[in-house]
C-alpha cells in the first residue's frame, strides 16, 4: 500500500446541504406529529420514522467534516483501513465515520544530545549535531514507523555516532577527512540520514555538527599535542625561509664580489645567519674590531 489522495468535497457545501436536510426533516417530523395528534392516518408515522432516519444519516455524514491547516496533512482511516490522505489546506468533507490523523508537514529542527564516542583514532570526543527535516509522505510517516519523530531522533544519533567512529578529530594526512572539515562532514551526514529516514517518509534538508571537542579527560593532553604540532610546523616554515635567505645572501655576495670566503668561513657565516634568523629572541650584535680571521 502506498500514499494516495483521499476522496473529499467542499466542506461548506456539505455542511449547508446537511443543515437544510436536518431542517426539512425536523419540519416534516414536527408537522406529521401535529397531524397525528389530531387523529391522522398511520402514513404520518411512516413520515416521522423516515424523517428521523434521514436526520440520523445526515448527522453521521457530517462526521466527515474536517479542517486542514497550512503545511498539514490528515491521514484518513475507515474502521482501520487506509483510504487516503488530504494535504490541501481548507474545509473538506471526507468519508463519514472515519478517523482523521493529523501529520505536520512543517520544517522541523532536532538537536541530538552531546554524545561521547571514540573517533577513528580511538580518542574519546564529544559530538552533537542539528538535523533539519520535514515529512513528505504522510502515509509512511503514519504507518511505516511507530513514531516518526522518535525514529528521526534515534537514527540521527546513530548516524552521528557512525560518523564520529569513521573519521578522526584531526587529520594528520592531507588526503584524510577529519571531523573538523565542516562542509564535507555535513554532506556525508546528510546523505547517510536521508538513506536512513527514507523509510519513514522523511526528507532530510540539512544536518550539521554543532559541537565537537575532545573529552575532558584527554582535552589538556590533546591541547599540548596541537600546540606542539603548530610549533613544529612554524619552525619548519622558519627554517625553510632562513635557508632560502642564507642561500640568496651568499649568492649575492659571490655575484657582486663583495667578499671572498673559503669553505670554512662560508660554513661559519651560514651557521651564524641561521642562528640569527631562526632564534626565538633578537640576536645580540658583536662588533669585530680586529681581523676577520682573529
Amino acid at each position: 500500500m502506498t500514499f494516495r489522495n483521499a476522496w473529499r468535497t467542499n466542506g461548506f457545501a456539505a455542511l449547508l446541504i446537511g443543515v437544510v436536510i436536518l431542517l426539512v426533516c425536523a419540519a416534516a417530523g414536527i408537522g406529521a406529529a401535529a397531524l397525528m395528534s389530531d387523529g391522522g392516518s398511520g402514513a404520518l408515522a411512516i413520515v416521522i420514522v423516515v424523517a428521523i432516519l434521514l436526520g440520523l444519516a445526515t448527522l453521521l455524514g457530517l462526521t466527515g467534516l474536517t479542517i486542514i491547516g497550512p503545511n498539514e496533512a490528515k491521514v484518513v482511516q475507515f474502521f482501520g483501513r487506509y483510504v487516503g490522505s488530504v494535504s490541501e489546506p481548507g474545509f473538506f468533507a471526507v468519508l463519514p465515520l472515519s478517523e482523521k490523523r493529523p501529520i505536520s508537514l512543517r520544517v522541523r529542527n532536532f538537536e541530538t544530545q552531546m554524545l561521547k564516542v571514540n573517533d577513528a583514532d580511538g580518542n574519546p570526543v564529544e559530538i552533537a549535531a542539528v538535523v533539519v527535516y520535514r515529512v513528505v509522505d504522510s502515509f509512511k510517516a503514519a504507518f511505516a514507523v511507530d513514531d516518526y519523530e522518535q525514529y528521526v531522533a534515534t537514527q540521527s544519533e546513530a548516524a552521528v555516532r557512525h560518523l564520529a567512529t569513521t573519521h578522526p578529530y584531526d587529520a594528520h594526512e592531507a588526503d584524510r577527512t577529519s571531523l573538523r572539515d565542516g562542509a564535507t562532514v555535513a554532506e556525508e551526514l546528510t546523505t547517510e540520514l536521508r538513506e536512513r529516514t527514507e523509510t519513514a517518509g522523511i526528507e532530510i534538508i540539512e544536518a550539521r555538527i554543532t559541537h565537537l571537542a575532545y573529552a575532558p579527560e584527554i582535552a589538556q593532553a590533546m591541547l599540548v599535542r596541537q600546540q606542539a604540532s603548530q610549533v613544529v610546523a612554524a619552525r619548519q616554515q622558519i627554517v625553510e625561509g632562513a635557508v632560502g635567505m642564507v642561500g640568496l645572501a651568499l649568492d649575492r655576495l659571490s655575484a657582486q664580489g663583495v667578499v671572498e670566503l673559503d669553505e670554512e668561513r662560508r660554513a661559519t657565516m651560514v651557521s651564524n645567519l641561521l642562528v640569527v634568523l631562526c632564534a626565538d629572541r633578537g640576536p645580540q650584535p658583536v662588533v669585530n674590531t680586529g681581523s676577520l680571521y682573529n
